[in-house]
C-alpha cells in the first residue's frame, strides 16, 4: 500500500513538534547513518528533514551549503535551529528543481513513504556530483509485523536484497545494515499513541472509532501480549557512479 503526499504531509504536520521527543528509533537510524558516512564535504541535501533530527547530527560536518526539503513547511523551523544558513525547500523532493548538484544527499526514514524507488534513486543520481554519496535509512518488510498482522494496514516495504538490486546499476554500496529494535509498551492505547505521533498514522485515512480502536486493543493483546512494537530499519550509504 503506497499513500498519496498530501495525507502523508497531513499527518506529519499534526506529529511535527511531538516528533523528536517520541522519534526513540529514528534518532538511533540518524546515528548509524551518520557513523558509517566516509569522509565528506561541500554542498549537502537532506530530504525529509521533519523535526531535524538528521539535521542536528549533520550540522557538525564541514558543508559549504546545506539545503534541506520536507512536505511540512514548518519544517524550516527546526532546520534552521541547528543550521541557520541553511536553504529549505518544502514540497515533494522529486518535483523541485534544486539548480545545482550535491556531495551528499542523506536522508533518515523517508523513502518508505515513495512510490517508485526507481525514480527516487534516479533523482538523487542526478542531483549527485560525481562520486557522491547517498546516505539513507527506510524499513524492511519485517517493520511493525504486529501491527500489520492485526490492523491489515502495511506500507510496500522493500527488502535490503531488493533495495541493494535497485541501487546497484547506478551506486556502489559503501555500507549496508538491516537490524530489529523493539520497543515495549504497556497497553495497546499507548502504542497507537506512539505511531500518531510518529506521523505513522499516515497509514490510514480513515479514523478508528471506539468500536476499532477497543477491538485492536484486544486483538493485541491477544496475539502479542508482550505488547512490543518492531522496528525493523535498514541503513545503506552508497556512492554514485558515473
Amino acid at each position: 500500500m503506497q499513500i498519496d503526499t498530501k495525507t502523508i504531509r497531513k499527518h506529519f504536520q499534526k506529529s511535527i513538534d511531538k516528533y523528536e521527543q517520541n522519534a526513540l528509533v529514528q534518532k538511533l537510524m540518524a546515528k548509524k547513518i551518520v557513523d558509517n558516512l566516509p569522509s565528506v564535504e561541500g554542498d549537502f541535501l537532506e530530504i525529509g528533514s521533519g523535526a531535524g533530527v538528521l539535521t542536528k547530527l549533520l550540522s557538525g560536518f564541514n558543508y559549504n551549503i546545506y539545503c534541506a526539503n520536507d512536505l511540512v513547511e514548518k519544517s524550516e523551523i527546526y532546520v534552521k535551529k541547528y543550521i541557520p544558513s541553511a536553504q529549505f525547500f518544502a514540497g515533494d523532493f522529486r518535483r523541485i528543481k534544486f539548480h545545482k548538484t550535491f556531495d551528499l544527499i542523506a536522508s533518515n526514514a523517508v523513502f518508505q513513504w515513495c512510490d517508485n524507488l526507481d525514480k527516487v534513486f534516479s533523482t538523487c543520481w542526478h542531483n549527485l556530483k560525481s562520486s557522491g554519496i547517498l546516505a539513507f535509512s527506510t524499513f524492511s518488510c519485517d517493520n511493525f509485523f504486529e501491527f500489520r498482522e492485526i490492523s491489515g494496514l502495511s506500507l510496500d516495504y522493500k527488502s535490503l536484497n531488493e533495495l541493494v538490486g535497485m541501487l546497484s546499476p547506478n551506486f556502489e554500496i559503501i555500507y549496508s545494515e538491516q537490524f530489529e529494535h523493539k520497543l515495549h509498551f504497556d497497553n495497546p492505547l499507548q502504542i497507537l499513541a506512539h505511531m500518531k505521533n510518529t506521523g505513522v498514522n499516515s497509514l490510514s485515512e480513515k479514523s478508528w472509532g471506539i468500536t476499532e480502536v477497543r477491538e485492536f486493543c484486544d486483538n493485541y493483546r491477544s496475539k502479542f501480549p508482550d505488547l512490543n512494537l518492531t522496528y525493523s530499519p535498514i541503513i545503506i550509504v552508497c556512492r554514485k557512479l558515473n
